[in-house]
């Protein structure tokens, strides 16, 4: 009999040749089982996903209730569904006054697309502005906004009109320009491994736009909905975007993304041309039931958010060892700095053989990635630096 492990092997998909293929059977808080029952601590959240952990009780209880009522009923946009409605309205109440209408959608390249195609629509030009190093998504037209052509190459031509700066520098500001349709950039840096502002840096990028009638999209897919220590991460930096694009932790755990922008913003969607964004499954339901019971949970329960910046801070207190460069957080997003990729595969893997999930950066190779659940407690991130300072360890001793 052909074993799970080689059915996904060979029948889905794969992304990499060599894909971690751990069975899983059930997941709960901070904790992910296999099929042997064996426990691992997921210091990575399915990466910045699971901010309230895996299966949340009241997460769970809202898709259940909603999925008894109904599930897809027409393409988004044309019925009242009450998930939808309350979840676009918390938002509102929780956002500056700018950012009172919500677009879903399934995914944050899906936000990232539908954000391009907004602002392009808006104001009438057709250039784009990103980081370099930056990741905002892998469909074709977030792809062009990556600057590392080892991604990018194979897959050209993409969009046009893409300019790339280097992010905190003031001086390459000067690239956007009265063509300029939009500058999409992650309020903190990601996937470079964990970089933020300085400087007053996203004032300055506010002002350029501001000057040139740009807009300033932020991308908070990965370091929204508590992560970094606010609920928004831009609420830090005393500036606000004209778009804001959301996802991964905003489900809930559920299959969910959003481009928020003023009203009169998005209403040029509705003509020349009408249908100017269409989606069938965006917004759906059950991950909108799911995405509101998760908002309700940090906005009802304070502390959660609150306790970020003191559990970075143990963490930076834990990790400490020779073998260790650097440790960068912006709140529970944090990066390791290791010598090599070598060494960071084989404390990743030496992690896993130990009970403990961690990863890697996009761009940023030499750093393990850590964005566990919200909700970790201070025994659970005392076990889980225990795990990778051994394996940290035992790979420095190895070579």
């Amino acid at each position: 009999m052909i074993s799970q492990r080689q059915l996904f092997l060979n029948h889905v998909a794969q992304t990499n040749d060599a894909p971690l293929a751990l069975e899983i059977e059930r997941a709960e808080g901070v904790y992910l089982f296999d099929v042997n029952g064996k426990s691992y601590i997921d210091l990575i959240a399915g990466i910045s996903v699971s901010n309230l952990g895996h299966n949340h009780p009241k997460v769970v209880e809202a898709i259940k209730v909603q999925t008894e009522k109904y599930l897809h009923t027409l393409v988004y946009g044309e019925f009242v569904l009450s998930p939808q409605v309350q979840l676009a309205n918390l938002l509102r109440i929780n956002l500056p006054e700018s950012l009172n209408c919500t677009y879903f959608v399934n995914s944050g390249a899906e936000a990232t697309e539908g954000a391009m195609k907004l602002a392009k629509r808006y104001t009438g030009r057709q250039g784009v502005v990103s980081c370099r190093k930056a990741y905002h998504g892998s469909t074709q037209g977030a792809m062009s906004l990556m600057s590392e052509a080892f991604f990018t190459a194979p897959f050209r031509p993409l969009l046009p009109a893409v300019a790339h700066i280097e992010y905190n520098v003031a001086e390459d500001l000067a690239t956007i320009n009265e063509n300029t349709a939009c500058v999409i950039m992650e309020t903190v840096r990601g996937e470079i491994g964990v970089m933020s502002p300085k400087n007053d840096y996203l004032k300055l990028v506010r002002r350029r736009c501001d000057e040139v009638g740009a807009l300033l999209i932020l991308d908070e897919i990965q370091v929204g909905c508590g992560r970094t220590g606010t609920l928004f991460a831009f609420e830090q930096y005393e500036i606000v975007p004209d778009i804001l694009l959301l996802a991964k932790a905003f489900g809930g755990g559920m299959p969910l993304g959003a481009f928020v922008a003023s009203k009169e913003m998005m209403n040029v969607f509705t003509n020349n041309p009408y249908l100017g964004h269409i989606t069938t499954f965006g917004g759906h339901p059950v991950s909108c039931a799911a995405g509101l019971a998760s908002l309700e949970i940090l906005l009802n329960q304070p502390q959660i958010i609150a306790s970020v910046k003191e559990k970075a801070s143990l963490f930076k207190d834990l990790l400490i060892h020779d073998a260790i460069i650097e440790v960068r957080e912006a709140g529970l997003l944090i990066a390791v700095q290791l010598k090599s990729y070598d060494f960071v595969y084989n404390v990743i893997h030496e992690c896993l053989n130990n009970g403990l999930i961690v990863d890697w950066f996009l761009f940023n190779s030499e750093a393990i990635r850590i964005a566990p659940p919200l909700t970790i407690n201070e025994l659970e991130i005392r076990n889980a630096c225990k795990i990778l300072l051994k394996a940290i360890e035992k790979t420095h001793k190895n070579g």
